[in-house]
């Protein structure tokens, strides 16, 4: 650990050298003090961070735990001081990044009150307090619950805890933003659960024993998606903020190729661990050199990744050679990130195109992994329908037309385009996912682990039958939340922020997808799950939510109140001379686009209706076959028994 923290300071201080991200500015200097402790407090908490979530990772889902070895209890200690550590570097970062930007000194007369007002005012600031704030609510917990599954739970939170940083960096003010934005949160994650499940690795390893072995092999695997993620993200950030190739003529482009290199020299590192280590290793778990060669050739991963955060840290305080600013009189770029497009053509829908990183990659990865649970299946013998391979590709397929193409593009801007988004995203794409049954696949193709640890597959069976899944898998519930979160959603602010601001967009799409797969899911889903209603009762609910769902496209197409209007009548959209006539058009959308899915939905409940009762009536005839219609008989001398009763005696 201390010699990671110190290839950092070294890594950190090479950077800021490169740059001149120390040098005295000309106007409104902080002080020495806080541009020096700026990139070391960043260096502190970033490895502290990765500590955290590394020792998390090991200790909730990859390490296995004997009755005599109280691993789990070391990790969950040491993730309890890092996560301390994490979130007091944090605060202090807050602190000096005040400074930074004020440009007055720490103590200064006013700076504790303005600070204050400041971190909670400045999204460059309230975004890392709010992590901080996570990152100590993480560690307090970690002090007094060290169960497996609490460590779990709190790695999922010490992961989230990375993602408002993304909107602190440069990134924020980027005229790329989302994409900056996107790829910035995807390689922080990365790099953090990559380098801090090395180290916790290096520090549990003296306590590992006869587990080292499963328990290198797990973190290879998590290891080689994390690589994968620092790759790209790391290509993508880099072409938007080098602007080129001359941009690597740069000292930020000086940075960017030893970062690069740094990369390069890891995934050898890591080629060599797992084809040579890490095969011996599993072979024969109790093979001393093996185990001296892993750690060796670990400890200098170790240092070079420490290396590598320095670097970042230096990036992070270096200006890029793109102007990170966005400034130009385009309302529509200045409130949502993106020039205003041209004007709106039918054909639009089929020549224009703008990759969402993040939603494309989201919707790659499903059809990757789905394909390659299959492909597995098939090879141990084990078949898949294929209508359900092609629902679930074709659902992923319309949802990336849906975000890239014109529908997502024009879907920024004009109320009618955003509606035919969110009609896809909500009510056509979950019905085609929900019918492709993936977690019924995934149940049968993820490895069970049988030493009591948390892999992927127990971790979907904890889901599954949660109480919370038991609780939503209601359809009154499901049914609720798809309409009146819609309502809440159109109705408030919060509709004004999705369009406005990229955190409250990419919430938008992630609600409307999972509260549409819900509510499909209690209607027509095939995988496991709450016990489902009968099926009259399902079709009611669906009957009565469209209907409700109709109410509100009309209330759009006859309402005379614009919805976000500071927004709408900002944009001053040439082809759209009338924004509350384009949102009528929106709730004519709304009205009549969900009509087809709706159908679709009452005829695969009505189907699951006829076959329950065909299933049904198939098992009454195999009982009347054993019992010589026992039930029948039964039936008839009872009705004969109450024709006696009501006789009239002679």
């Amino acid at each position: 650990m201390a010699a990671a923290l110190a290839c950092g300071v070294i890594g950190a201080y090479v950077g800021v050298t490169i740059t001149g991200a120390t040098n005295a500015l000309e106007l409104s200097d902080p002080g020495v003090f806080v541009r020096w402790a700026l990139p070391i407090v960043r260096v502190v908490q970033d490895g502290a961070a990765a500590l955290t979530i590394g020792s998390l990772l090991h200790g909730g889902l990859l390490m296995p735990e004997a009755a005599s070895t109280h691993r789990r209890e070391r990790a969950g200690r040491m993730a309890a001081y890092a996560g301390l550590t994490w979130g007091c570097a944090a605060v202090l970062g807050c602190v000096l990044v005040y400074a930074d930007i004020a440009g007055t000194s720490i103590g200064s007369s006013g700076f504790w009150s303005a600070a204050w007002t400041g971190t909670w005012d400045l999204e460059v600031l309230r975004a890392p307090a709010v992590s901080a704030v996570i990152a100590l609510v993480v560690g307090l917990v970690a002090v007094v619950d060290r169960t497996r599954n609490t460590q779990a739970w709190l790695f999922g939170l010490a992961v989230f805890a990375m993602l408002p940083l993304a909107l602190a960096g440069h990134s924020a003010g980027s005229s790329s933003h989302d994409a900056a934005v996107n790829s910035l949160a995807v390689h922080l994650v990365g790099v953090t659960v990559w380098v801090g499940g090395l180290l916790a690795l290096l520090v549990m390893w003296p306590r590992l024993g006869k587990a080292a072995a499963i328990t290198v092999q797990r973190y290879s695997r998590v290891a080689i998606w994390c690589y994968v993620m620092v790759a790209l993200s790391g290509i993508l950030n880099a072409a938007i903020r080098l602007g080129g190739w001359d941009g690597l003529t740069t000292e930020y482009g000086a940075l960017v190729i030893l970062k690069s290199a740094l990369l390069v020299v890891l995934g050898g590192f890591g080629y060599l661990q797992r084809e040579r280590v890490v095969a011996r290793l599993h072979a024969q778990p109790a093979d001393v050199p093996s185990k001296a060669l892993f750690a060796r050739l670990a400890s200098v991963e170790v240092g070079l990744m420490g290396a590598a955060i320095g670097l970042g840290a230096a990036l992070s305080r270096s200006q890029p050679p793109v102007n990170e600013l966005v400034q130009s009189a385009d309302p529509a770029l200045q409130r949502t990130g993106y020039p205003t497009p041209p004007d709106f053509e039918p054909s639009a829908f089929w020549t224009m195109w703008r990759t969402e990183w993040l939603f494309t990659s989201v919707a790659v990865v499903a059809i990757g992994l789905y394909l390659s649970w299959v492909w597995r299946l098939r090879k141990r013998g084990d078949a898949w329908p294929i209508q359900r391979v092609i629902t679930w590709v074709l659902g992923w397929l319309i949802f990336l037309y849906a975000v890239d193409s014109a529908v997502g593009i024009y879907g920024h801007v004009m109320f009618s385009v955003h509606m035919v988004e969110h009609m896809a995203i909500s009510m056509i794409v979950p019905m085609l996912l929900v019918l492709g049954a993936p977690v019924t696949l995934a149940l049968r193709a993820l490895p069970i682990r049988k030493d009591s640890t948390l892999g992927p597959r127990e971790l979907l069976l904890a889901a599954v039958h949660s109480r919370v899944l038991s609780a939503l898998g209601n359809p009154v519930v499901a049914a609720v939340l798809f309409f009146a979160s819609l309502i809440v959603f159109y109705y408030s602010p919060l509709f004004g922020r999705a369009l406005e601001t990229h955190t409250g967009h990419v919430l938008m799409i992630v609600h409307f997808l999972l509260t549409g797969y819900l509510f499909a899911w209690v209607l027509v889903g095939i995988d496991p799950g709450p016990r489902k209603w009968p099926a009259p009762i399902r079709l009611l609910v669906l009957l009565i939510t469209v209907a409700a769902h109709a109410f509100f496209g009309v209330a759009l197409m006859t309402g005379t109140g614009l919805l976000a209007p500071d927004f709408f009548t900002a944009l001053q959209l040439p082809w759209v001379p009338d924004p509350l006539e384009d949102q009528r058009a929106a709730g004519g959308v709304a009205w009549g686009t969900g009509e087809l899915p709706t159908l679709i939905l009452a005829l695969l409940v009505t189907a699951d209706w006829l076959r329950q009762d065909t299933a049904e009536g198939k098992r009454q005839a195999r009982q009347a076959d054993r019992d010589d219609d026992a039930e029948l008989k039964a039936y008839n001398e009872y009705l004969a028994s109450q024709a006696r009763r009501t006789q009239p005696k002679e």
